[in-house]
């Protein structure tokens, strides 16, 4: 079987995977600008600040959240609700944002060109108590969602 990692420089489309790509999606009523904006936000307790961040993409989104400590509570946020890092509750919002970002038809255009290969991030952390996305976490929901995709194509 292909694969395919999603690394800095890479080719289309695995350069286009990568949560730092501008897709807009909308989740629980917010609009995110990437994923990456998403997934820095939910370091920050604050509602607004939250809508702000989801709002930033790339690198602008990262270090929005970099000097955010989460790690030390392992407590992450989302509309004004603690989620611990390790709980089904976060899994579960990671699912429902994926959901959302698979939305866009641009960001469908381009993992369904990835056709049946498995997707791998080698420059992603394994260690789930130190990123808030992991490797597996990562891949495993952009395979899960392309499986969605393609059988809704095939239902049609």
């Amino acid at each position: 079987m292909e694969e395919m990692d999603i690394v800095t420089g890479c080719s289309y489309p695995a350069s286009h995977l990568s949560n730092f790509e501008a897709y807009t999606f909308v989740i629980d009523g917010i609009t995110c600008h990437s994923m990456e904006g998403f997934l820095q936000s939910l370091k920050f307790s604050e509602e607004e600040k939250q809508r702000e961040v989801c709002l930033l993409v790339g690198k602008q989104a990262k270090f929005k959240g970099k000097r955010k400590k989460w790690w030390k509570t392992q407590t992450l946020y989302w509309q004004g609700v603690e989620i611990d890092r390790h709980s089904n509750v976060y899994q579960e919002l990671l699912t429902r944002a994926f959901d959302a970002l698979a939305e866009n038809k641009q960001f469908q255009e381009t993992l369904l060109a990835t056709g049946d290969a498995v997707i791998r991030h080698s420059e992603g952390k394994s260690d789930p108590a130190k990123t808030i996305l992991t490797e597996q976490e990562f891949c495993s929901q952009l395979m899960r969602v392309r499986e969605r995709m393609k059988n809704h194509v095939n239902d049609q």
